[in-house]
């Protein structure tokens, strides 16, 4: 997985991250840009499997979790956690 600097992780669009624009209790945002960034495949792989460990450790909603899921299912190209053209259609 390349690098993602933080000169370029502030420069990535909202619409690349998993949890987009955190905001703290006193509507400061802490995060910079959001939470888990997915500007790639190899990032969304990631962002799936530490999403699952966060929401283990009590530390994200399975709400959340759930975002973030859909999110790197997007990029990874596939449906319903499925790789891509693996689903089997059992209607016949």
């Amino acid at each position: 997985m390349a690098k993602l600097t933080t000169r370029a992780r502030k420069d990535l669009p909202k619409k690349d991250f998993g949890l987009p624009g955190k905001v703290d209790k006193d509507g400061k945002n802490k995060a910079g840009r959001g939470s888990y960034p997915m500007p790639n495949k190899a990032h969304a792989r990631v962002a799936k499997a530490y999403a699952s460990k966060e929401e283990n450790a009590g530390n994200l909603s399975p709400a959340n979790k759930a975002k973030i899921d859909r999110k790197a299912d997007k990029i990874l190209g596939e449906k319903h956690g499925m790789p891509k053209g693996k689903a089997k259609d059992k209607r016949k």
